[in-house]
């Protein structure tokens, strides 16, 4: 590979690796196997999709992971009841509610239901705390928490830098934004009322793409030398930014897929072995 992309796949595997090696300890130590719940409310098939991905990663590296599935007319009360069932259970050691969840279902209130010693996803307010304040009481959000890891595998520095992050969304730009900023780099956030992103673009030394829009991200607007990392995945696997275009000015960049992708469900293990071992200390 190019010395220039960011191989996501294998950094996610060196993450799994050192995750098994965890588990085998932890079962040595204590007689019991860590174990991610995962909570799917209805039948959307992409969402059925990555939660069996997700149990099927846990079981490989030797972790359990329980299957619940509620119907899609679940409603929060029922929800945030079997959230905080999971919570209580000393066998659980992560929760994972995966969204989106339907319309009625009040996703921060079933969130928040989640005990932050186990929110392994990230997902809770106090978890969003710990990211903005790099504090180690929390858990990242698993996909920027994998952007992270990537640009620390990949010995980017941080500090003084100028970061841009294109898309606010709860669960990948916002975070990103705050778990940059602890590290100490200058951060812009963008999003759909920014003036002039691509002048913002421009001054960039990091580009976060987390915005939902294929090829969205033109090649020119890139900084010579800077580094882009795509969490855009979009139809035809085609990321959030212009690859071939960037490629060309990028000193790093992610490829869509085996960029940011594997990383996601990479941290989400590395998290629960964390959070197992966290539990039985």
């Amino acid at each position: 590979m190019s010395d220039k992309i960011i191989d996501g796949k294998m950094v996610s595997q060196q993450i799994l690796d050192d995750a098994a090696r965890r588990v085998q300890v932890i079962k040595q130590k204590t007689g019991k196997t860590p174990c991610l719940a995962t909570v799917l409310v209805g039948e959307d098939p992409a969402s059925v999709t990555y939660t069996r991905m997700k149990r099927n990663r846990c079981e490989k590296i030797g972790m359990k992971s329980v299957k619940v599935e509620m119907p899609s007319q679940t409603t929060t009360e029922q929800l945030v009841a079997k959230i905080t069932e999971l919570g209580n259970d000393p066998a659980i050691n992560g929760i994972l509610l995966q969204h989106p969840s339907p319309k009625q279902v009040d996703e921060r209130a079933a969130f928040e239901a989640i005990p932050p010693g186990k929110d392994v996803d990230g997902v809770t307010l106090h978890s969003f705390a710990c990211m903005w304040h790099h504090l180690d009481d929390g858990f990242d959000c698993c996909t920027p928490g994998g952007m992270m890891r990537l640009l620390d595998a990949y010995k980017v520095e941080l500090k003084g830098k100028q970061a841009v992050v294109i898309g606010r969304s709860p669960i990948v730009g916002m975070p990103m934004a705050g778990l940059l900023l602890a590290r100490h780099a200058t951060v812009t956030i963008c999003h759909s009322r920014t003036q002039d992103l691509p002048g913002v673009v421009r001054q960039a030394d990091i580009v976060c793409a987390a915005v939902g829009k294929p090829n969205f991200i033109k090649g020119d607007w890139i900084k010579p030398g800077a580094v882009v990392l795509d969490a855009g995945y979009n139809e035809g696997n085609v990321g959030d930014v212009d690859y071939e275009a960037a490629y060309e000015r990028a000193s790093l960049i992610t490829p869509v897929p085996g960029g940011v992708g594997p990383m996601t469900i990479a941290v989400l293990i590395e998290q629960t072995a964390t959070a197992a071992e966290r539990q039985w200390e």
